[in-house]
Order: structure tokens, then sequence, then C-alpha cells
């Protein structure tokens, strides 16, 4: 079913009244952020959404959500865009505008509205795509023309997908640096964000705070012992790949690795790839229909709805991810909030992202014969669950620390001399 564009997820919903109480004090830090809504459906839709609810532990929290942040025939998931596939909720209180498109009209103008009415102290933006590029300049002009500390949280320096498209590639690169001028602080989720933000973008002198990413953990089960689900006592090792199919995910390398095992090796794996196919990136399951192996491989080629998702990792003994690149993965903190396993290749930030968890073999990208060594260790730990190394908890002290350093208080008025 396909949202349409008088859906009254639209329109802003009035804040309903605050009880005043010490804990929930009216001079509570107003935070709004903005970031990807449900609409166009993908990872950053489920981090935004968990930030606002974390930070709404903490802060007086708002948001205003990308609803069409391009032309839906554009976009690789196109044929599910609006379809309802996840259920949000938000923070009591928050108030939540749903939200801005890409043409602006009259969506731009209702989100600006709302930000004058909520005047928060401090906007996060979400920053994973050049298409919102012109509607973050536009929001971050607004921003310093009402005096609010303007914050940029990064989870690629710009999409690996758009960097192939000249023209993208051009139109971030001339005008990024200007949305950056006008922000004061800036996220990232590692090390290796931080040293690519500051290479590309000169800002080697300004608050650019590391803040890990948090855990998707609301498909643990409700008991929460961690414990293994029951299943037979056997050799088998269910194998199992999630997330979106692209060029950069390495997804084929796992059917190289199945293909250079005995036929005794292989008969101990069963393996499922979970995924949407995005930018013609068919090799994977070309790949899947000549592999010899073809009978023990599950491709479901599409983005599943948020209640499959807890029960494919329920039936997973091992998750792998062979990425070629990557600066974060919200695959890898699901599959570490179980406590499952992990084959993951140790390139860009998910060295550090694992760093801790007993659970994760490393393996170096584009090397299926380490893969298939890999595969074989990972046989071992099937049944075996591991303690997650991510907290929300770090989030907010991140944030908290970040705020700081603006010298952002409550009352709206700045103390320190970071101000621009």
């Amino acid at each position: 079913m396909t949202a349409t564009r008088t859906s009254p997820a639209r329109t802003v919903a009035p804040r309903p009244p605050r009880a005043a109480s010490p804990r929930t004090p009216r001079t509570r830090l107003k935070v709004c952020v903005i970031g990807a809504g449900p609409r166009f459906l993908s990872g950053i839709s489920y981090y935004t959404n968990r930030l606002i609810n974390v930070l709404g532990r903490r802060f007086d929290v708002s948001a205003v959500l990308i609803r069409q942040m391009m032309p839906a025939r554009l976009y690789p998931g196109r044929t599910r865009v609006g379809t309802p596939l996840a259920e949000f909720s938000y923070p009591p209180g928050c108030r939540v505008y749903d939200g801005i498109d890409w043409y602006w009209l009259p969506s731009m103008w209702r989100a600006i509205r709302m930000l004058r009415q909520e005047r928060p102290q401090v906007l996060i933006l979400q920053w994973w795509t050049g298409t919102v590029l012109h509607s973050y300049l536009l929001l971050a002009l607004v921003a310093r023309a009402l005096r609010i500390s303007l914050v940029i949280e990064f989870h690629e320096v710009q999409d690996p997908g758009e960097q192939l498209i000249p023209v993208a590639a051009w139109y971030v690169r001339l005008l990024a640096p200007v949305l950056m001028w006008l922000a004061r602080g800036f996220v990232v989720h590692n090390e290796y964000d931080r040293q690519a933000l500051v290479g590309h973008y000169r800002m080697a002198h300004r608050p650019v705070t590391l803040v890990p990413h948090g855990p998707y953990d609301q498909y643990t089960r409700p008991d929460g012992d961690g414990a293994a689900p029951d299943r037979p006592q056997d050799e088998l090792c269910r194998l199992l790949y999630f997330g979106v199919i692209r060029p950069f995910k390495g997804v084929e390398d796992i059917v190289s690795a199945l293909e250079l095992m005995t036929p005794e090796e292989v008969a101990r794996f069963e393996l499922t790839v979970v995924g949407e196919t995005w930018e013609n990136w068919t090799l994977p399951g070309e790949r899947i229909a000549a592999s010899p192996y073809r009978d023990r491989i599950r491709f479901i080629n599409r983005y599943v709805h948020d209640e499959e998702v807890g029960e494919l990792f329920a039936a997973a003994d091992v998750v792998v991810l062979p990425y070629h690149r990557s600066s974060v993965s919200g695959p890898l903190q699901l599959t570490m909030a179980q406590g499952l396993p992990v084959v993951v290749t140790a390139v860009g930030g998910l060295v550090e992202a694992t760093e801790g968890y007993e659970g994760a073999i490393r393996v170096p990208p584009q090397d299926p014969a380490a893969l298939r060594q890999a595969l074989n260790a990972a046989h071992e730990l099937r049944g075996t669950r591991f303690p997650g190394v991510a907290s929300w908890e770090r989030t907010l002290e991140g944030y908290g620390t970040l705020f700081e350093t603006l010298g952002v208080e409550a009352s709206g008025v700045e103390v320190g001399a970071n101000r621009r």
C-alpha cells in the first residue's frame, strides 16, 4: 500500500501539555532532530527514530522527518516506497512533522514554521545522502537566523553510489562545504570517519565528537536472557546475510567461499541471503542461481517487514557481512545486539565497531579463501551468544559532552567562546 499525499502523517501533531514535575522540567534543553522518515525506509530511518527516542530521555525533543527525499522513480527501492514495513514510536510530548519533500512546497514552509514555534536550542541534521543537501542548506540558514546551534551527524561523507555519479559527486563537492561552514559541531561514529571527515572538509579545529553507533536491540526477545533458541543438536550451521544488496556489500563473496568448500564441508552449512537489490547489482543473484550449491542457499530478494527481522535472526547461527568498504553497519549492530557470532570484513569503521565483541571473526575483504576459513571457524560457535558492546547511554553522554563544548544551555543562551 502506497502512502498518499493526503496522509495524516504530513500534518504537525499538536504538542500535548506536559505535566510539570522534577523529572521533566520545562528548562530542559530543546533539541530538534532532522533525518529520514519511514516513507523511504532505510537503515537511516531506523537510526533517526532510535536517536529521537534516546535523546528524549534527557532533552526536550522534536523531530522533522524527510518524507520524500527524491522522486520515487529514482529511488533504488522505488517499488516499496510508502509501504508500511515498520512502525515507529516517539517519546511522550515529542512533536513530529513528517515531513519535508524534496520539492519543498508546501512542506518546507511548514517545517520552518514548526522550528519558529518550537525554537530549539540545537538542531541535529542526519547526513547520509546528497539528495537532502538543498533542504539542509535552507534549514541551516533558518537555524542561523533563529540563533539555533547546528550539529551534523555523519553516517557517510557521501553515499558510495552517489560518488559514482559525476553530477551528484560534483554537486555535493560544491555545496556541502557551505553546509559544514554553517554548522557549529559534528558527530561521527568512529575514528575512521573522523579522519575522513576532517580530511575531506578541512575542519581540524572544529568540534568533532565521536559517538559510537548504538545497538539495534528492538528485536531482542522479551525474556532478554540472550540464550540461543532451541533447535536440533546437529552439525548444521545456518548462515545469514542481511541488508541491501549493493556492489560494495560483497554478497557474491559468500557464494564464492561456499564453492571453495568440499562437499563434506558445505554440507554443514545453509545460507539465507535477505536483501533488496540496489543499483542493478544482480551479480549475487546470478551467482546463487548458477552455483552448484544453490540448493543450500535461500534468497529473499526484497526489503522485509519489521516483523520478519526478529524471526530471521532467531533462526540464524552466524551472520556474514563481507563488505568491501563500510563506515558503519546497521546489520552489524543488529547482530551484536542479538549476541550472534559474526564473520565481518576488517574494513572502515567496522574494526572499531567490533572491538571487544568476542563473537566477531574478522577477515580481509574480497578474499573468499579467508572467508571460507572463517566460516569453518564460525561453525564451532553456533549456539553461542555473546554480550554486546554498544550502548545508547554512550550516545547520550557523547551528545551531552558536545552540547557543553558548544556552550548551549537550556535557556538558549550560549555561554562558551565557540559561538560563530
